[in-house]
């Protein structure tokens, strides 16, 4: 286990006292579970944090304070969200390592086991974007979102399994949870986001992998794909993303994702290997890739014959779902 690190200890609030802004429930359907959330500070995994913590879980604020783009590094947005969990009752530490580094990863599992005596849901949430073109992006545009979306999806996965494979090899399973982030960007493609778009279709494929090979330990695994406010979807959709002002429901606001991302973090999930759509209080299961009805001739294509059964498989498959952006 990693020693605490200087500062990441739990927070004591100097907050203002005030009405709590959520209900916080240490009966909740996550009382007493563990819950490491990386990139916690902002955003939707703010929203998750809090909404875990009013669940009655104990919760590790994951963030390394970057930019948007992943530029530098401020811990004070996490310790701002520890300090709101512990204002209101609950429990929570930070944790400022970089989940996308193995060693890094490794010290955010073994601080939820130090504080707090185990993990039972990772939620894995970081993100950055290098919004391009393709004609336009650079190899270091490319790599630096594959790092922090897949690299910063494995690595904490993978240092979680070592623990929860230990733990059942004992005796001692937990009833152990992983929630990834996708994205619509990645089960349909957007517009000059091809490097986010193809991390987050890796993290929903990776996910459906993790599920199938996991489930024997009795890790479930899902993954979400969010429509609401952050820094990455201001930036891209800064119309779509406004906030009302005139009291209507906010269909944007990050913490309408959050009680999805904790039902599925809770044992009272049963359900593995699938993507959630969800927008505001719109929620779907995406079906992703099918087989379609196939054609076989019982022997070998000539190129000749292929655009007439090209044709005809494309008639009898459903019309795929636009790229965003497109046309």
């Amino acid at each position: 286990q990693a020693p605490r690190r200087a500062g990441l200890g739990r927070a004591r609030s100097n907050l203002p006292a005030r009405r709590p802004v959520v209900s916080w429930h240490m009966t909740g359907i996550c009382a007493g579970r563990v819950v490491a959330i990386t990139g916690a500070g902002r955003g939707l995994g703010r929203a998750h944090a809090l909404a875990f913590a009013a669940a009655g879980a104990k919760v590790v604020v994951n963030d390394v304070g970057a930019s948007l783009h992943g530029d530098g590094g401020d811990l004070s947005p996490a310790a701002e969200v520890v300090a709101e969990i512990v204002a209101q009752g609950g429990e929570a530490v930070v944790n400022g390592d970089d989940c996308s580094d193995w060693d890094g990863a490794g010290r955010l599992v073994a601080q939820a086991i130090e504080a707090f005596g185990g993990l039972d849901t990772l939620v894995c949430n970081a993100g950055i974007v290098r919004d391009r073109m393709l004609v336009n992006m650079s190899v270091d545009e490319w790599d630096a979102v594959m790092k922090v979306h897949l690299r910063g999806t494995f690595c904490p996965v993978r240092h979680a399994i070592d623990y929860w494979r230990g733990q059942h090899k004992a005796g001692t399973p937990r009833v152990a949870r992983i929630v990834t982030t996708s994205s619509g960007a990645g089960l349909f493609g957007s517009v000059s986001q091809a490097n986010y778009s193809a991390a987050k279709a890796g993290i929903a494929t990776f996910t459906i992998v993790a599920a199938a090979e996991l489930g024997r330990y009795g890790i479930l695994a899902n993954t979400i794909a969010p429509s609401a406010r952050s820094r990455m979807t201001e930036e891209a959709f800064a119309e779509m993303m406004r906030a009302p002002t005139d009291g209507s429901f906010d269909r944007m606001d990050p913490a309408n994702v959050s009680p999805l991302v904790v039902w599925l973090g809770s044992d009272a999930c049963d359900i593995t290997g699938r993507a959630f759509e969800i927008a505001g209080g719109e929620l779907n299961v995406c079906d992703g890739w099918q087989h379609g009805i196939p054609i076989d001739k019982g022997d070998r294509y000539t190129p000749e014959e292929l655009g007439a059964v090209v044709a005809e498989l494309i008639g009898r498959a459903p019309a795929p779902a636009p790229v965003y952006g497109a046309g």
